[in-house]
Order: structure tokens, then sequence, then C-alpha cells
């Protein structure tokens, strides 16, 4: 089953307590009892996935939203939810914000993604960008400035670019800007942004000279609708020249700076309730192999265990925070 068709499955249960259905061999829990995620648009699919299982094997009920990673940190540092979905890390000021309500979480990658430049199939000229054509496209100064094909590489046609992107909210937003641009949150404005993924799907497939940028799952799932563009970061050292995403590059940390791994935020005193308690434990086991099949790339093995020992260990706080300049794998900082 395609992902957005499995979505549109999952839509119809999202909230109703007759999803949980009989136990399956699974825990009894209350048909009052609600486990409320809130965050990315990313990480929704793996999420929701997870949720319906879970409802399958137990009465409690799972609420799964999507006000971005930024919105999603908002309501849980406001104590409003109990796990917040992220496709990035919590930034400082969402530290600041958890610590002054006294909000305690466990930091679990469960995934890589990688994020997807996608142009529409008729594009036959740009196969590839550089990470400083992408920079010189979407920076601030571009605003207004770089509006044509031909301002971003001499050659390419003398027609107006059509941007599209993820919404300010988004961790995708975040990290495309943090990667790109140097700086979280630097990026020009003039463009169609969204929190919905499906809005970008939509745009670039309808125009023939627009671009735009969102996880690499949702093309995976339009990819019959767009045409992926390779990404040089001119770094020999992870593979010469231009990289596509695939399940392989993004896997592997070829594919850079676009791949990163996605989370959820677990608070430290829901997990005190046995419906949150037994959700998360069903997502770092049960719920993993769900995660290849909407779309997204599985963590290793041994990262995997290293994420369950944290979370049994109930180590708060964050990985990503204050660590030394320079890559640093997944592994090196769940080993922090």
């Amino acid at each position: 089953m395609g992902m957005m068709r499995r979505l549109l499955a999952l839509g119809l249960c999202a909230s109703a307590a007759a999803c949980g259905g009989s136990s399956q061999g699974g825990t009894d829990l209350s048909a009052a009892a609600v486990v409320q995620i809130d965050g990315s648009s990313t990480v929704y699919p793996i999420t929701e996935a997870v949720a319906e299982e879970f409802r399958r094997a137990t009465q409690a009920r799972v609420t799964v939203g999507i006000s971005g990673t930024g919105g999603g940190f908002q309501k849980f540092c406001r104590d409003e939810i109990d796990i917040a979905d992220a496709s990035r890390p919590i930034a400082a000021s969402e530290v600041e914000a958890c610590a002054k309500t006294n909000v305690d979480y466990i930091e679990l990658p469960v995934a890589y993604d990688g994020l997807a430049v996608v142009v529409h199939p008729k594009n036959t000229f740009a196969a590839s960008m550089t990470v400083a054509e992408l920079k010189k496209l979407w920076e601030p100064g571009a605003q207004g400035q770089i509006k044509r094909w031909n301002q971003v590489r001499d050659g390419w046609p003398d027609s107006e670019i059509h941007l599209f992107g993820a919404g300010v909210d988004s961790g995708t937003f975040d990290y495309f800007t943090e990667v790109i641009m140097g700086k979280a949150k630097a990026s020009r404005g003039d463009y169609t942004s969204s929190e919905d993924d499906n809005v970008i799907v939509q745009g670039v497939s309808g125009d023939e000279f627009a671009l735009g940028y969102f996880g690499y799952a949702y093309y995976e799932e339009n990819k019959d609708k767009l045409k992926l563009v390779a990404i040089d970061d001119g770094d020999e050292t992870n593979g010469a020249g231009p990289i596509l995403p695939s399940p392989e590059t993004v896997g592997n940390g070829t594919y850079r700076p676009l791949s990163r791994p996605v989370f959820i935020y677990p608070k430290v005193k829901s997990l005190d309730r046995p419906e949150v308690k037994s959700f998360v434990d069903f997502y770092l086991k049960e719920g993993i192999p769900l995660v290849r099949d909407v779309g997204y790339i599985p963590l290793h093995e041994k990262e995997y265990e290293m994420v369950r020992s944290r979370y049994a260990a109930k180590k708060t706080g964050t990985m990503f925070q204050g660590t030394t300049s320079g890559p640093v794998t997944l592994e090196q900082r769940l080993s922090q």
C-alpha cells in the first residue's frame, strides 16, 4: 500500500476509540486512556502507522496531530501533549521553554529521512545542483532578486522560477535553512510555503518551472509526478559529484548535507501513565518494521539498541547541544 493511501485509511480512525479493537495479545488498556501526540508532518506517517497497530493491540486511544515540529514543541513545552514528533532536534529556545514548565523529555531518534529537492518531470536542465546554488536561490538576499533559472546557473532557461517549500513552523524548514544557509530560519520569504507536504507535491508537479523541497518519503510516494535533483556538497570523501537521495545514500550518510534523523520526544512524567509507556515501548520494538513500510529509512540495528538503552535509562536532555564542530554520526551522539 502506498504511503498516502495508507494514511487515508489510518486517518479514518485517528481519534476513534473503536479503532483500538480487542486486544491481540497486547496490553489491555482502558478506552478512556488517551496518548496525545503532535508535531512534525514528516514524522506523522511513522507515528500514525505505529498508532494504528497499537490501537489494534490495546483499548487505548492515540491522537496524532500535525502542527509542525515547532508547533508541536510549543504544545509539548506548555504541557499539553505527551509526545512531540520532530524532524529536527529540539532547539535551544525550546529547551528553555520546557525547563520553565518543568517538562523533562527523552530524545529518541526513530528513523532517517533525506530532504528531496524536486522539479517537474519535464525539467531536463536541473539534473543536479550544488549546495552553493541552493544557497544562492534560497538565502534571504535572494528575495525579489533571484527570480529566473538562468540567475542560478548560466545556460539554464531565462524563465521565471517558482518555489515551494516547508512552512516556517516545520522542522524541515529549520533543517534545510541551517544546512544550506548556515543559519536556521534564514530563508527568502517569497515562495509558497506549507506545513502540508502534499501542497508542495501539487505545486511542483503542476508547474514545469517550479522547484521545491520536502522529506524524501513524500517523493517516493509521488515519484511518478516529480523528478529528483542530485545534490553536490563539494566533499569528495563521501562520494564524488552530485548524489541522489535514496534509502542507501541516506542510510550510509553519503547524501549530504540533506540527510537527518527524525525523532519522538516522550515526556518523562507522561511515562508514569501505562498507556504512554506501553505506546513508547511498542514504538521502539514492534513499530520499527513500520519505518520502511511508510517510506523512511531505518536506523542501523546498533543505533536502535542504543536508542532503547537511552529510553530504558530515562536519559533526559538532548544530544544535539554543545557538540564539537565537524561531522558527528548519530552513533557517536548516542554514545555521549
